[in-house]
């Protein structure tokens, strides 16, 4: 065969092979046209401007063939980035950073004038029509505390708040009108005041007062790992019946618990399927949903 010919038949065989991708990704494109899907993006995809590219594509995507996609976006890192310039030490209480008065005014500023435009931004250029939502417009909380059973002492986390109600009413209304909202972890407290919410317990409140069809977890780990030294040993699906027990056998601990309990009780609200995939692997939202094998864990 010439090399022309030998050319033509790689390129044809490329051809056929993206085109497989495509009928692939039809039945589920079919399934959930119209559905809400809401994603929780933070983590260290977003610390990487590649990442964050290649997540919001996904997202772009899920837009453009008829899915009612919904963001909402962490940015631990870039809030201790911000107050370092101000000369403010973070403190942190069980993993949970303390948020006092000007520490919150710096969290907002770094929510709603770098990360949340930024994000909106990088959506617009992609040729979706995203907008830009204050958590505390949709969100009420209550402020978080804690009674140490050992100490009996109060544990309180300042500004920090526990999701509550959820006003889905600005939400749909971007949804309806075929936008994208990216929402800041946000809350409003019944004193009227702003406080800092945990970015997946604020993705699950507004996964279930949606009734999304879909909840999606992107962060900086694979998914639940039997080993957490062993990223080849993802449990692929993951019902809810069976957390306590890993739980107890110590195979979900430390920082994965409130994800998994958001994940929870989303599920137990209504949300067909919780997925918890890595932002870190490109396009990996599309493989999780558009594919037969997935890529992360799934929740049911």
């Amino acid at each position: 065969m010439s090399a022309t010919g030998t050319s033509g038949g790689k390129r044809t065989g490329e051809l056929i092979r993206k085109a497989a991708v495509l009928i692939e990704a039809l039945p589920y494109i079919q399934r959930f046209r119209n559905e809400i899907v809401v994603v929780k993006l933070g983590g260290s995809a977003m610390e990487d401007k590649s990442h964050v590219e290649s997540v919001l594509r996904d997202v772009a995507f899920m837009e453009c063939v008829g899915m009612r996609a919904v963001v909402v976006h962490g940015g631990g890192k870039a809030i201790s980035r911000g107050m370092d310039r101000h000369g403010i030490k973070p403190s942190f209480v069980r993993g949970h950073r303390v948020t006092c008065e000007r520490t919150i005014r710096i969290v907002e500023q770094v929510m709603k004038e770098e990360l949340n435009p930024y994000l909106v931004s990088v959506l617009g250029g992609m040729g979706a029509n995203a907008v830009g939502m204050n958590g505390e417009d949709v969100l009420r909380v209550v402020r978080k505390t804690h009674l140490d059973e050992k100490t009996g002492e109060l544990l309180d986390w300042g500004f920090v708040g526990e999701p509550g109600d959820v006003d889905t009413g600005p939400i749909l209304s971007a949804l309806d009108s075929g936008a994208v909202p990216v929402m800041t972890p946000l809350g409003r407290g019944p004193d009227g005041k702003v406080h800092n919410v945990n970015a997946d317990s604020a993705a699950a409140a507004v996964a279930k007062a949606l009734h999304a069809r879909k909840l999606v977890f992107l962060s900086d780990v694979p998914g639940v790992l039997r080993d957490p030294e062993d990223e080849t040993s993802l449990l692929s699906t993951l019902k809810v019946g069976d957390v306590e027990r890993l739980v107890q056998e110590g195979v979900i601990s430390g920082g994965m618990l409130p994800k998994i309990q958001g994940c929870i009780d989303a599920v137990h609200a209504g949300v067909r399927k919780v997925h918890m995939v890595d932002g870190r692997m490109p396009h990996s939202i599309l493989l999780e949903v558009f594919t037969d094998e997935g890529v992360g864990t799934e929740i049911m």
